[in-house]
This record gives structure tokens, C-alpha cells and sequence, in this order.
């Protein structure tokens, strides 16, 4: 009997036991930070944690497109590990504060990479996680770790037996767009050495002071003054320094650098608060913890282990921009080139606002609103520096990339939906002054009512003019809403300048001269200048704020129907010529680039929601893969990865601050949201399949939902949404039609 008993208590441990596991899978382990890594994708598969400083990743250390991130999945080789990386954009720069350990086996160089020091590597021998990564380095027989806390790298090499084991630190490695302008290193002692490097590149005046401490004193050491042997403390244009050491077998030497963007003294301060010792396992271990906290904000149920995979690597790189900017004391380089104080905040900037205005950022205010609070302080502290809201900035840098304000529908979506600790009266100040101005050819935009084409330059015209519209129509919400009436009446007026790039004749958005009259030769599908990396097809939807508006300038329901239907089936012929930012083509439909992002949605506009599910699904299917190569297009710091997100939910943003989600078709059985609020939203599909792609009805909370949208409101107040899924379209018409006049 008490033998039984024993095997009765195992029994019920050994179910506990599984039932543990169960609820308590590593959601790390479904995410590939390779995906991306070939093709256009342009991510880093380093290690870093959510919306960290440092992005410790390797560098192939040759320059192109393919390697605006450093490193590219079809190469071989690796030069070194720098501290600092962006994520999936189109312009190189960073790679601050490259690493290499080498020794005595491997001392080939070659022009490619600058002569450099380098080592072969394979993918079989190499690993990349949240918060990890890790290769050998064949060539030397050295196995490189990497893993990072939010303002600190940390290095772990393990050495093979050798008198000549050596590790560079070169403050002179640039690529790409980046250029050093000066730097600095002091030895303090044989574990100790501090400097900085300034550079110019995308980010016009970047600083980053650093702290490197070491597991192992050096035995001595090589100090480099642009390429010529030198004394300590070095400064020029270019520095680097090797250490010198014997490796017995194995052996391990850690090396953490902590990061700061004002001073030597932060990047101090960044070691002792975050990195106090080399216990490189207890770091890895907490940015994986960093990790699965985050990636546990969406559960998702479903069969499909690749789907899963393809899910949390887009949470994972939703989550790799903004980047934080600002000390453990709040000091950072501002915009103004001085160095501030963030109070009551962490300054957060790589703000790719062109991208990431039209779904990260709605994102964030579901995920994570309180660090959505953060980057709203972040943009206004921008504007106190310089008396601009910011366009695309980095760094503490505007670097004037892209088009538009769109820092202004990121304050107003956030204002509307509640989101706390930012001063409205001064957000509200900072948009106006940033729509008033007369740079940016805002002065043409406001006297003539759009952007005119300049000849002599690539002045994207209409881009410009639909852009503004669209923050313009944002700002007059935010007026309204403080009761400002004469600023509602003006921005609303100005929000309909997209009229005036409307022909009626061609029907698209076409280019105007100055003196009113639309150029002449206007092919729809041809990259011209007057385009931001589109053509007139993808621009011509760029009416978020008044799509009503927008069907009735092209003749009602039917015409708009015809005219999407023809957007995505108007494929490019082999003779067009398709720039390097056309890609993830479904007819004239760019999946890999914005502009193009909340078409597919648009269907639901003139209740034909039937034909939105099915892109929807196809887009879903078709342009995100589990594989190096499969982002189509530039992951754009977060903005691919989150339209993946919400549309395999069931929702997407197409009028990013409208506080509305237009409905999709959801992927997954089952979705819980984990709220900051403690509450929990779930998303649950009946009757999922592949096959099974047309929602059949809608219940929301218990109740049968007659509409083709949900509000955030009702995501953020925790419930249930109900599709029921089948394999035919439902076009009896009974949904209630999206509107843009709709405002949460």
C-alpha cells in the first residue's frame, strides 16, 4: 500500500510537473533574430535588450547596402564586434567601438574589409537568441559571446592555448555612411580603459564615451595614432589599441563596455549600475528574462510552429527602436549639441518616424504605454532643443531623413488614448510651431496649398503634400479637443490639401508646378522624384484622415473598388524599372515599403471587407517567412515586424491616430494581450485554418458585432473578440462600413 502510494505522489508530480512546462514555455525560443539578416531586410542579429543603448553585434566589416547593419547572412567572414546598430533602415551608420580577439594561427588581411583583422565563420557555428549571440571564429579557434544589459556590452572569448592572443579595439572602424571625426583612448590600468569616439555620418555630430573593463589584466599593449604606433593617451581622427595576452586552453576572458552619450563619467556610472562584475552567465541570463517579460505581453495559441516563430521574432523586432539615449543619472547629448538632463523620463531616440508612425507607435500605446510615455518626453525634449518636433532622429541628431511631422499624429494618438506624464500644453505648443514654420517648403505648402514640383532637386512633392495633409488633420483633432477653435478650422482646412494634388482627369495624386498646372508626361507606375520612394499608385491612397472624401473625388464605391482591385493585380512588367525600395510587389502594391502598408485595409471602407481579408491573408503568408531573406522589404525599426503584429491579430491602424483598428484576418486560434493595465484582451478564431480566411461574424465580449473595426478603447478595457472563420467570402453587406469620420 505504501509502495502504491509512492507511485501515486510521483505520478501527480510528474503531471505538475508537465503542466509547468507547459504554461511556462521560453516564448525566446521561438525567435529568430537572423530573420532579416539577407536580402532587404538589413537587421543585426546582436544582442541587445528591449529598446537598449547597445546592439553588440558582428560586423562583416565591408561596406553596401546589403550591410547597412554591419553584418549580411551571406558572407563568411567577421572583423570584429561594434557596441552600437540600426535596425532595418536604408542609411548606414554607428558601429561604434569595434572588438576583435585574434592570436598567432591566422594573420591574413585583405582589401575588402581595410585590412583589417578577420576570421572565417559558419552558421553551424553560430547561435543568435534575445539577448545572445554567439559564434567561432574559425580561423583562430576563438569562440566570441556577446550578451548586453540596456547601456552595457559584454564579451566573453574563450581562447585556445597561444602567446600571441591579442584583442583590438578600433575607434577608427567606420563603414558605410559613418565617419570618425575624433577619438580618444586612455589605459588606466591594465583592466581599465576609457575614451570616445565623435563621427559624422547619417547622424551629423554622434558621441559615444565608453568604459572597457577586462576579467584578465593585459600583459601589454600597442596604442595607435591613425595607423602609426603611438604613447598613452592617444587622440586623433583615428585610434585603436591591442591587448596582448598568454591564453592557456579555453580560457576565458570577459570584456564589458559601458556606454554613455554625455560623458566618460555616465559610461562609468553605466558599469557600475548595471555590470558591476564579469559573471557573463547572470547577464545573459537577466536580458533573457528582459526578453520573455516582453515577449509574454502576446500569447499566441495556434499549431503552427513556424507561424509562432515568425510571430515573436517581429515582438522581438518591434521592440529593437526607439533606442534609449540617456545615463543612468538622465544626461544625454541633446539635438542642441549640449548635454541635458531628462527628469521624471528616459530619453529614447532613433525615431524613424516616416516608418513608424503608422503602426509601431499604436503598437507601443497597447504594449507598452508607459515607456510610450517616455518617447513622447523623448520628442518634446527634441523640440525644446531645437524648436522642431523631430522628423527622423538619432543619436540626439535630426538628420532630416524622410518627410512630413510625423512626431505629431505619435503625441496626438497618444494624447487621445491616455497616455500619461506629458505636459499637453507644451506637446500641443511643439505641434503647432512645427506646422507653422516656414523649412521643410511648409511656406509653399501653406501659401499655394501643396508642395510644387522643383526641377532641380528630388523634392518629393506630392509625398510632402499628402504627408502634411494627414499631420495636419491630426493636429486640428488635438484642437479641438483643447478647444482651440480657429486652429481647428485652419488645420482642418489645411488637412484637405490633398484635393490640390488630386486630377481628376488621370485620377492620381499628380505633381503641379508653382503656378498651379499638373506636369505633363505622367506616367502612375514611374519612380519619379516627386514620389518618396513610390510611384503615383502607392501614393494615391495616402488619405488616411478622409477616405470618404477620397472614394467621392474618384466617383463613389464602385470606381474606388475598381481602382484598388487594379492596384493589386496591375503587375510590374519585366521592362520596368523597379528601384532597390520596390519590393514585396503584389501588382503595384510594396508590401516592403509604407506608403503601402494600410491599402489592403482599405476595402472595408466600401464594405467589401471580404476582399481585405483575403490580401490580408495573402500579405501575411506571402511576405514574412522564417528565413534570413524574408523580410521583403527594410524592417524600418519596428514598422514591418508591427504591421505582421496587429494584422495576424485581426486589426490594423489605418488612420494611426484615430484610435480605431480595422479588421483583418486573424491567424492564430487564440491571442491574449497582456495588458500594463492588468487587464487581458483576447483574440479568439473559430473554425482557423489556412483555407479559412473570411470572417463569418464577430462577438465582441458576448455580443455579435455588426462592424468591420474595433476601437482602443475596447482593447485597452481587457475582453474578448470572437471570429468565427469559413472558407467562403460573406458579402451580404451587413457590416457596418469603416468611416474616417469615426474618432475615438
Amino acid at each position: 500500500m505504501k509502495k502504491q502510494y509512492l507511485i501515486y505522489i510521483l505520478f501527480v508530480l510528474l503531471l505538475s510537473n508537465c503542466g509547468l512546462h507547459k504554461s511556462h514555455v521560453q516564448l525566446t525560443n521561438y525567435v529568430n533574430p537572423f530573420i532579416g539578416t539577407a536580402g532587404p531586410g538589413n537587421t543585426y542579429p546582436g544582442a541587445t535588450v528591449p529598446f537598449g543603448m547597445v546592439q553588440l553585434s558582428p560586423d562583416i566589416g565591408i561596406p553596401g547596402w546589403d550591410r547597412i547593419a554591419g553584418y549580411y547572412y551571406k558572407d563568411s567572414i567577421i572583423s570584429g564586434f561594434s557596441h552600437m546598430h540600426l535596425s532595418g533602415t536604408g542609411a548606414g551608420d554607428l558601429y561604434d567601438i569595434l572588438v576583435m580577439p585574434t592570436n598567432s594561427r591566422f594573420s591574413k588581411r585583405i582589401k575588402d574589409n581595410n585590412f583589417m583583422p578577420f576570421s572565417r565563420f559558419s552558421h553551424d557555428k553560430e547561435t543568435a537568441i534575445p539577448g545572445y549571440y554567439a559564434v567561432d571564429l574559425l580561423d583562430f579557434g576563438i569562440k566570441a559571446e556577446l550578451t548586453t544589459t540596456a547601456r552595457t556590452g559584454i564579451h566573453k572569448y574563450t581562447f585556445p592555448k597561444d602567446d600571441a592572443s591579442q584583442i583590438h579595439i578600433d575607434l577608427g572602424y567606420a563603414l558605410n555612411w559613418d565617419a570618425p571625426t575624433e577619438t580618444y583612448i586612455n589605459v588606466v590600468n591594465k583592466t581599465t580603459i576609457e575614451g570616445y569616439r565623435k563621427s559624422s555620418g547619417w547622424a551629423k555630430e554622434q558621441r559615444v564615451y565608453f568604459v572597457i573593463k577586462l576579467s584578465k589584466p593585459f600583459k601589454s599593449y600597442q596604442i595607435f595614432k591613425n595607423d602609426s604606433l603611438t604613447t598613452n593617451p592617444s587622440k586623433a581622427v583615428k585610434t585603436k589599441i591591442v591587448l596582448n595576452y598568454n591564453t592557456v586552453d579555453n580560457e576565458e576572458i570577459i570584456l564589458k563596455t559601458g556606454l554613455s552619450t554625455a560623458t566618460i563619467a555616465g559610461a562609468y556610472k553605466s558599469l557600475a549600475v548595471e555590470a558591476r562584475d564579469f559573471n557573463f552567465e547572470n547577464y545573459k541570463a537577466k536580458a533573457s528574462t528582459l526578453w520573455e517579460k516582453e515577449l509574454h505581453k502576446i500569447q499566441i495559441e495556434t499549431p503552427d510552429e513556424t507561424k509562432k516563430k515568425i510571430f515573436y521574432t517581429m515582438m522581438y523586432q518591434s521592440m529593437l527602436a526607439p533606442t534609449l539615449l540617456s545615463d543612468t543619472n538622465g544626461d544625454y547629448k541633446g539635438a542642441n549639441g549640449y548635454i541635458e538632463n531628462a527628469k521624471g523620463f528616459d530619453r529614447y531616440d532613433t525615431f524613424s518616424l516616416w516608418d513608424t508612425y503608422r503602426a509601431a507607435h499604436p503598437l507601443y500605446t497597447i504594449l507598452h504605454p508607459k515607456r510610450a510615455s517616455s518617447m513622447i518626453n523623448s520628442l518634446l525634449a527634441h523640440y525644446k532643443e531645437t524648436g522642431l518636433l523631430p522628423v527622423w532622429s538619432m543619436q540626439g541628431n535630426e538628420t532630416n531623413m524622410m518627410i512630413g511631422n510625423h512626431a505629431i499624429p505619435v503625441i496626438v494618438d497618444a494624447y487621445f488614448k491616455g497616455i500619461e506624464h506629458f505636459d499637453t500644453a507644451l506637446a500641443y505648443k511643439a505641434c503647432i510651431e512645427s506646422s507653422m514654420v516656414n523649412s521643410r517648403q511648409l511656406d509653399s505648402y501653406k501659401t499655394l496649398g501643396y508642395v510644387p514640383v522643383d526641377e532641380h532637386n528630388e523634392n518629393w512633392s506630392v509625398s510632402k503634400t499628402l504627408e502634411y495633409a494627414y499631420d495636419d488633420w491630426c493636429l486640428a483633432q488635438f484642437a479641438k479637443a483643447l478647444h482651440k477653435s480657429s486652429d481647428y478650422e485652419y488645420f482642418l482646412k489645411r488637412s484637405e490639401n490633398w484635393r490640390n494634388m488630386y486630377d481628376s482627369v488621370s485620377t492620381f495624386m499628380r505633381p503641379k508646378s508653382k503656378t498651379g498646372e499638373f506636369i505633363k508626361d505622367f506616367i502612375p507606375k514611374e519612380y519619379t522624384p516627386y514620389f518618396c520612394e513610390s510611384n503615383a499608385w502607392q501614393y494615391f491612397w495616402s488619405v488616411p484622415q478622409n477616405i470618404e472624401g477620397l472614394i467621392k473625388a474618384v466617383g463613389g464605391n464602385l470606381t474606388f473598388e475598381k481602382k484598388l482591385d487594379t492596384m493589386f493585380t496591375l503587375n510590374p512588367l519585366p521592362e520596368d524599372k523597379l528601384p532597390i525600395f520596390s519590393t514585396g510587389m503584389i501588382g503595384q502594391y510594396a508590401h516592403g515599403n509604407e506608403p503601402s502598408h494600410h491599402v489592403a485595409y482599405l476595402y472595408n471602407y466600401i464594405n467589401e471587407p471580404w476582399k481585405t481579408q483575403k490580401l490580408v491573408r495573402e500579405i501575411l503568408e506571402s511576405q514574412y517567412k522564417n528565413t534570413p531573406s524574408r523580410h521583403c522589404g527594410n524592417e524600418d525599426c519596428g514598422q514591418m515586424s508591427s504591421w505582421y503584429i496587429f494584422s495576424s491579430l485581426g486589426f490594423y491602424p489605418v488612420n494611426p491616430a484615430q484610435g480605431i483598428y480595422s479588421f483583418g484576418s486573424p491567424l492564430f486560434d487564440s491571442a491574449k494581450i497582456n495588458l500594463e493595465n492588468n487587464k487581458t484582451f483576447v483574440v479568439q478564431t473559430k473554425n482557423n485554418n489556412n483555407e479559412n480566411m473570411y470572417i463569418q461574424s464577430i462577438e465582441l465580449n458576448g455580443k455579435k458585432i455588426d462592424r468591420n473595426y474595433i476601437t482602443h478603447k475596447e482593447i485597452t478595457q481587457g475582453g474578448t473578440l470572437i471570429f468565427t472563420m469559413g472558407k467562403f467570402p460573406k458579402k451580404d453587406k451587413s457590416y457596418m462600413a469603416l468611416s474616417s469620420e469615426m474618432f475615438n
